[in-house]
């Protein structure tokens, strides 16, 4: 098989399992809390990146981590599971499945505006405009429609998800400046961020000993939301002639987490659900394409 097919293989593969865990997440949160999720998941992705590191013999690159990186990571762990995974799994408990995961979506929205605001990149009036269509999406979304009278069902559950977005996108503007080797960063990250976490179930008493469906699906969301599946997603950029030829592939992800959550956990899909993420990958895609 060609470099690039394999890319192509590598990009699906992530784009499915990535499809599949908004539901994963309200399945979860049946079982646990947002903490307690945060947790086991975070552990999970800990492990995963622990025994890629070790499979690709690259422990040497984390003996050589100083002590200036090592804080880096700590940062970068604060910001990512702790504090992101932390906001979006919240709202995942507060929100339908396919409203917390059509707002996150756009974090390619927020990341626009802060390369702009930290990495002087210049934004036109076409930029603002495809950003402006976006955030309409997202309002259409979480009113259901009702954009006149800006009735949201769950103001607080729409806010945590829509800053989700926002922390996701400063989270990929701190990783754009580290140079590291990416399973590195991604190991220390995860690291750094469940020892933040597990501290803070222990002081919230929030620590319990999970078994049977409960850790099987809370560790699903570890391997295939944080884990595996960036190590695959990282896997087929490193494999493709450009990032656009396999990024593109990210615009089937909503759609088909649309459907598995229809499918799995039989949540009614809104119209207007739809036409908002049409929306707002309408934005993402005319910021790529419309120079």
């Amino acid at each position: 098989m060609k470099r690039q097919n394999k890319a192509y293989v590598f990009a699906l593969l992530s784009v499915i399992m990535w499809s599949t865990v908004a539901s994963a997440f309200k399945i979860a949160l049946r079982y646990v809390n947002y903490l307690q999720l945060l947790l086991y998941a975070s552990f999970t992705a800990t492990l995963v990146t622990f025994f890629v590191l070790l499979l690709q013999k690259k422990f040497v690159l984390l003996k050589s981590s100083t002590s200036k990186e090592l804080s880096y990571s700590v940062l970068m762990g604060l910001v990512n599971p702790f504090l992101y995974y932390m906001v979006l799994f919240k709202s995942y408990s507060l929100l339908p499945a396919q409203e917390a995961m059509s707002i996150n979506y756009s974090w390619p929205v927020m990341l626009v505006i802060f390369s702009a605001l930290f990495l002087k990149q210049k934004i036109g009036i076409k930029k603002i405009l495809a950003i402006t269509l976006s955030f309409i999406g997202v309002i259409i979304i979480a009113t259901k429609g009702d954009i006149s009278s800006l009735r949201f069902n769950n103001p607080l559950g729409d806010t945590l998800a829509m800053f989700s977005s926002v922390i996701w996108a400063g989270f990929w503007i701190m990783n754009l400046k580290d140079k590291r080797d990416e399973i590195v960063k991604l190991f220390l990250s995860f690291l750094s961020g469940f020892i933040l976490i597990l501290v803070l179930n222990l002081i919230t008493k929030n620590f319990v000993l999970i078994t049977g469906k409960a850790l099987i699906v809370n560790v699903y969301v570890g391997l295939f939301e944080m884990g595996v599946t960036f190590v695959v997603w990282l896997y087929a950029l490193k494999l493709s002639e450009t990032t656009a030829k396999v990024s593109n592939f990210m615009y089937f992800t909503p759609f088909l987490s649309l459907l598995i959550i229809a499918l799995v956990i039989k949540e009614h899909i809104y119209f207007t659900t739809v036409i908002g993420i049409l929306l707002v990958i309408g934005g993402i895609a005319m910021q790529k394409y419309w120079d």
